[in-house]
């Protein structure tokens, strides 16, 4: 595949840390099973960072207030499999060959805060080590941008 012609989504993800290390990370509703850091779509205009904060709001109800953001890394690329690429194409009508994502890590403020979920992306959440998230939870597209993630933000 020649990923110079290819169209790659632009994305954000937000991944919030508590002060004893764990990170929250929630359910998609579909496929159940399947777990992942808030993340979306970045608008045409918006900034990586302003998306990633969006995306978080809308999906787990922190406001940027009640974070700060203290690293970022990006972007990472993956692909989309065939049957993926035309879920994609039917809901966004673009030929996306996958997702460019920016991360940023956010420092909670308060060790008590909970999400409240959207419950059209996400059915249940925990906070977990970066050391204990299940690779295997994931998509098979999606887990070596999570290797990586997980190693250049916290040495795992």
């Amino acid at each position: 595949m020649d990923t110079s012609t290819d169209l790659y989504r632009p994305n954000a993800a937000i991944i919030y840390r508590r002060s004893d290390g764990t990170v929250l990370v929630c359910e998609r509703v579909k496929p159940a099973g399947a777990w992942q850091f808030p993340q979306g779509g970045i608008k045409k205009g918006e900034s990586p960072m302003h998306a990633a904060c969006r995306e978080g709001m809308e999906e787990t109800g922190f406001r940027p207030n009640e974070y700060e953001v203290v690293q970022e890394h990006g972007p990472y690329r993956y692909d989309y499999p065939p049957k993926e690429r035309e879920r994609v194409f039917r809901k966004r009508g673009i030929p996306y060959a996958g997702q460019e994502q920016f991360y940023f890590l956010c420092q909670m403020h308060s060790d008590t805060a909970e999400p409240w979920l959207d419950n059209k992306e996400f059915r249940s959440y925990r906070w977990v080590q970066p050391a204990d998230f299940d690779l295997d939870s994931l998509p098979s597209f999606k887990r070596g941008v999570y290797e990586q993630v997980l190693r250049d933000f916290f040495g795992v």
